[in-house]
């Protein structure tokens, strides 16, 4: 689903979501540090050095230079936590090239980069079509042009390894520009095409992440949400994002529960869990699963209770009896799509087709 009006992937990136802006009222910290991150389309961002000591802010539009030429961007962070984010997310910051910050973005700037904006579908739909007449397995996902318009990134989706020879030739007599091509996986791809997500807003990827994990199936089952596949993934086809946001809390919260001997004997049959509301801390059992009325909720606390009478051979009464308001609970299964299908089942094969995401480049004499 494309989202064109998202404050990210619009033409001229003067629109902006109404979302909480955290670190608004923070005190100015850029007499602390030189380092400066800069935003890009979509989520893509670099660190550069204001040398010439500029007054910046969040949210101020900057020239910068890059190898060759320059580019447009907006400021980011700055000062004390664009120096925390640096030292994050660089593994070898004595490897990084810190490229300069040149000025402030003028009218004429931002002309020359709405125009450039204006190139990218029209660019990126006849790539496609060049990829496709090559027989070259990829998607060319979306295109980035550089703010001075003389160079773009291709963005793209591949299972296996491309050769790019031909591919590039063509593109470079094609477009006239500098190429790069830049593997990206299917986040990645969400990211850059935008959308509005289950809740209403716009995606995260698109929004505001920058670091894509993989996530696991486990972080549904400890969280004791639905199996169903279908409801877990994304707009990437993966699992969500947002899966992660209350892990932690969940993970704290199933320590009060009991890790063994979780199916009950009751004096009306042996009572089965099959849900667990790990918040409320609540457990929903059934005495027969597929009839109405013998589905019941306990909690933690007499779970426990009930255990401790089992292991002396009690067999309690237990109250099947729900409001009119509850209805009978039942986990949702999805046989035909399993959730296990986002695990990576072949960790080797994976680790290989990683060495194999690079960028090629070539430029246009």
């Amino acid at each position: 689903m494309s989202c064109n009006g998202c404050s990210l992937n619009n033409s001229a990136g003067s629109q902006t979501t109404d979302v909480f802006d955290w670190i608004n009222d923070l005190p100015d910290t850029t007499d602390q540090s030189n380092i400066v991150e800069v935003k890009f389309k979509s989520t893509r961002r670099e660190f550069f050095e204001n040398n010439s000591r500029i007054s910046l802010k969040r949210g101020d539009k900057v020239v910068v230079a890059t190898s060759p030429g320059h580019d447009v961007g907006e400021v980011q962070l700055t000062g004390y936590l664009a120096e925390k984010q640096f030292t994050r997310k660089i593994r070898n910051p004595e490897r990084y090239t810190l490229n300069t910050i040149y000025r402030k973005a003028t009218e004429l700037d931002l002309d020359k980069l709405i125009k450039a904006r204006l190139r990218e579908k029209p660019t990126m739909i006849r790539a496609r079509q060049i990829a496709a007449d090559l027989g070259l397995e990829m998607k060319i996902g979306d295109v980035e042009f550089r703010g001075d318009n003389n160079k773009a990134i291709f963005y793209y989706i591949a299972e296996g390894r491309v050769d790019f020879r031909e591919l590039i030739k063509k593109y470079a007599q094609e477009f006239r520009i500098k190429i790069e091509m830049k593997q990206i996986g299917a986040r990645q791809e969400a990211g850059l095409v935008g959308g509005i997500g289950s809740c209403g807003r716009e995606l995260c990827c698109s929004s505001w992440r920058t670091d894509f994990k993989s996530i696991s199936s486990e972080a549904v089952t400890k969280q004791g949400l639905s199996p169903s596949a279908q409801k877990m993934a994304g707009a990437c086809g993966k699992l969500k994002c947002c899966l992660l946001y209350e892990l932690d809390a969940y993970m704290e919260a199933r320590n009060d529960f009991p890790k063994e001997l979780l199916d009950l004997e009751t004096s009306k049959g042996l009572a089965k869990p099959i849900k667990t509301d790990f918040l409320k801390k609540e457990i929903w059992y059934s005495l027969a699963e597929g009839l109405p009325g013998n589905s019941f909720k306990l909690s933690v606390k007499e779970v426990k209770s009930i255990i401790q009478k089992n292991k002396r051979g009690i067999k309690p009464e237990v109250s099947t009896h729900l409001n009119s308001e509850e209805k009978d609970v039942k986990m949702e299964v999805s046989l035909e799509d399993r959730l296990d299908r986002f695990d990576k089942k072949n960790r080797n094969r994976n680790k290989k087709r990683k060495n194999y995401r690079h960028c090629f480049t070539k430029c246009v004499n």
